[in-house]
């Protein structure tokens, strides 16, 4: 038995030698696995089940493909694409999870997130993050025409872009303490998660703790968890 955990691919038609490698490992490695976890940021930002194109729909099939094969797919929000809900979901058989959740990897408790909510240092991405959560801000912005939510995404992307710039490289990693105190809540002896790109297996005092890196036009960070290891390949 395999299980596969991918992030931060940021999909966009742009880089569309980023979909072929989705493309590539859903074709031939997903379809081998047990279950495949996609811990956000699938793609570079969502403005609603609603939104159609020729990249959404090729990536909705492959994951219909995969799930229909008897592969189960999982997924957790990202910051980019945390809209992502009940339509896309039915459309593709992919199960879409909280932001926090537990499974059991041959005997080994592991905590799943997609990364921000432990990168506390960062306040001020924090409270718009809080913000942009809320149900009746979610409800309301789905209401709206959909060239409109394409002009305020492409307007938050680029202050989103401008401000990452300005921040220290440190606030936008995560709390040690913070994320020490999530996996004790969760009582795990394993965290996985993405969000800071920094591909890595930290073996901290108490957990190992698992950074799933972005993918590039020639690069796939994935992580492959067996019986015998977790490694990336």
């Amino acid at each position: 038995m395999t299980y596969y955990f991918i992030a931060d691919l940021h999909l966009n038609e742009n880089q569309p030698e980023i979909t072929h490698l989705f493309l590539q490992f859903m074709q031939e490695k997903a379809l081998l696995a047990e279950a495949v976890y996609i811990l956000g940021d699938l793609f570079d930002f969502w403005i609603g089940d609603d939104e159609q194109s020729e990249l959404i729909s090729t990536v909705k099939q492959a994951i219909k493909t995969l799930t229909t094969s008897g592969t189960k797919c999982y997924f957790i929000c990202g910051n980019r694409d945390f809209l992502i809900g009940k339509r896309f979901s039915e459309q593709t058989g992919m199960v879409i999870l909280p932001d926090y959740h537990v499974i059991d990897l041959f005997g080994t408790s592991t905590l799943l997130c997609h990364g921000d909510t432990l990168c506390t240092d960062d306040v001020k991405y924090q409270q718009f993050r809080r913000k942009v959560h809320q149900k009746w801000r979610q409800a309301f912005f789905l209401c709206l025409p959909l060239s409109w939510r394409i002009r305020i995404a492409q307007k938050i992307r680029a202050k989103s872009k401008q401000e990452k710039g300005e921040k220290p490289a440190e606030i936008m990693d995560v709390n040690p303490e913070f994320t020490a105190n999530i996996v004790e809540q969760f009582k795990v002896s394993r965290l996985i998660h993405g969000h800071t790109h920094r591909q890595a297996i930290h073996m901290e005092e108490k957990f190992t703790r698992i950074v799933l890196g972005d993918w590039k036009s020639d690069y796939a960070s994935i992580l492959k968890v067996t019986e015998q290891e977790a490694k990336f390949i």
